[in-house]
C-alpha cells in the first residue's frame, strides 16, 4: 500500500495543474474527467499527508523516549499509544480510499418506480415510495426533477420517474433498485386484513453525452462521379464521397454538393451523428439489462426490503439490517440504511482485495 502513495500524490499535483490549464478548462469533457479524478484523489492525498505528519510525531516521541525517565517516560508512552492508534485509523482510511471507485460516482441518477404485485395497493405503495425518496433527496441537499408519471385510479402510480441531481446522487440511490415489499392493511381492505404487495424500483446512472472520436485509420473513403440531375460539374467530376466506418460498418454517402470537400464534410457530420446515436442505443440496452436485473419478477418473495406497518419495522434483506422506525424512514430518513449498505460494500471490497 505504502509503495503506491508517492505516485498518487504526484498524480494529484498533475491534476491540480490540469485544472488550471486553459486548454483543459475549454474542453468540457476533459474538464469533467479531470475534476472527477481530483475529487477521487483529494481525500486520499489529505490522508497521506496527515499520515506523514503522524509518522513524524511518532518518530520524535520514540527519540525522546530514549532519554526520558520517570513520569516523563510514562507520559511519552501514553502519547505514543495514542499516536499509533491514530496511525492505524489513517491506514484503514487509506486502504478504503485505495479501493476501486464506482465508475458512476458523481453522476445523477434516474429513479423509476412501478406498482407490481397487489393490484391497486401496489400502485399506492409506489406512490408512498416516491414520496419517501423525494423527502430523502431533499434532506441530502439533492435536486429532484420530475420526468413522468402514470397515475392509477385510486391516487397511486402505475409508474413514476424522476431525476436526482447532485454529487452524491448515485452513491445514495444506487442500492435502491429492486422489489420493495410492503405488509399493511390496504385502504381497499374492508376486513382489516394485512396484505403483502410490492413495487419495483430501478436506479440508473444518467448517461452522459458521448464524445464521438473517429480515428482516420478506421475510415475507408471512396470518391466517385455523382449521378442524377445536376449542374455542369455534378456528373463530370469525382465529387461524390462514400465514407465507411470500418469498426461498425456504418456507411454514409454524400453527393449533393459540387465540391468533394463539401460532400466529405457533410458525410462526416452524418457519420458522427449516426455513431453517437448507436452509442446511445448501446447505453440504453445496457440500462435495460440493469433494469431487468434490479426489478426481477417483482413478486412478493423476490424482494430487497420489507416494510411492515404493524411492527413499524423495515428490514433490508441483503445485509440483514432491521430497524424499528418505519415512520421516520418513510419521512425520508434513509441515512442509516444507505450508510450500512455502503459500509457493507466497502467491507466486501476490502475482503476481496
Amino acid at each position: 500500500m505504502l509503495e503506491r502513495l508517492p505516485g498518487l500524490e504526484h498524480e494529484y499535483e498533475l491534476v491540480l495543474a490540469q485544472l488550471a490549464d486553459p486548454a483543459v478548462i475549454a474542453d468540457r469533457a476533459r474538464l469533467r474527467d479531470v475534476s472527477r479524478r481530483h475529487r477521487e484523489l483529494e481525500p486520499l492525498v489529505d490522508a497521506v499527508r496527515e499520515r506523514r505528519e503522524v509518522v513524524g510525531d511518532l518518530e520524535a516521541a520514540r527519540e525522546m523516549l530514549t532519554e526520558a525517565v520517570g513520569e516523563e517516560r510514562s507520559a511519552l508512552r501514553s502519547e505514543m499509544d495514542a499516536i499509533e492508534a491514530r496511525l492505524e485509523e489513517i491506514d484503514g482510511a487509506i486502504r478504503a480510499l485505495l479501493l476501486p471507485s464506482d465508475p458512476n460516482d458523481g453522476r445523477n441518477v434516474i429513479v423509476e418506480i412501478r406498482g407490481a404485485e397487489g393490484g391497486e395497493e401496489g400502485n399506492l405503495w409506489a406512490r408512498d415510495l416516491h414520496g419517501m425518496y423525494i423527502r430523502f433527496a431533499e434532506r441530502m441537499g439533492l435536486a429532484v426533477e420530475h420526468l413522468g408519471a402514470d397515475p392509477s385510479e385510486k391516487g397511486g402510480y402505475n409508474e413514476v420517474s424522476f431525476l436526482v441531481k447532485g454529487q452524491r446522487a448515485w452513491s445514495l440511490f444506487k442500492f435502491e433498485g429492486g422489489p420493495h415489499r410492503v405488509q399493511r392493511v390496504p385502504i381497499t381492505e374492508s376486513q382489516g386484513r394485512v396484505h403483502t404487495s410490492t413495487a419495483t424500483v430501478t436506479a440508473l446512472p444518467e448517461a452522459e453525452d458521448v464524445d464521438v472520436h473517429i480515428d482516420d485509420k478506421d475510415l475507408k473513403i471512396d470518391v466517385y462521379r455523382s449521378t442524377g440531375p445536376g449542374g455542369q460539374s455534378v456528373n463530370t467530376t469525382d465529387s461524390a464521397v462514400r465514407i465507411t466506418h470500418l469498426p461498425t460498418g456504418t456507411v454514409v454517402s454524400m453527393q449533393d454538393e459540387k465540391s468533394q470537400i463539401q460532400n466529405r464534410a457533410k458525410a462526416m457530420l452524418v457519420l458522427r451523428a449516426r455513431l453517437l446515436e448507436a452509442e446511445r442505443a448501446r447505453q440504453a440496452a445496457e440500462a435495460s439489462e440493469v433494469r431487468r436485473s434490479q426489478v426481477g419478477a417483482g413478486g412478493r418473495a423476490d424482494k430487497i426490503r420489507t416494510y411492515n406497518y404493524k411492527e413499524n419495522r423495515v428490514t433490508d434483506h441483503r445485509i440483514g439490517l432491521t430497524l424499528y422506525k418505519l415512520d421516520r424512514i418513510l419521512a425520508g430518513e434513509l441515512d442509516e440504511i444507505v450508510e450500512a449498505l455502503l459500509s457493507d460494500e466497502r467491507a466486501r471490497q476490502l475482503a476481496g482485495a
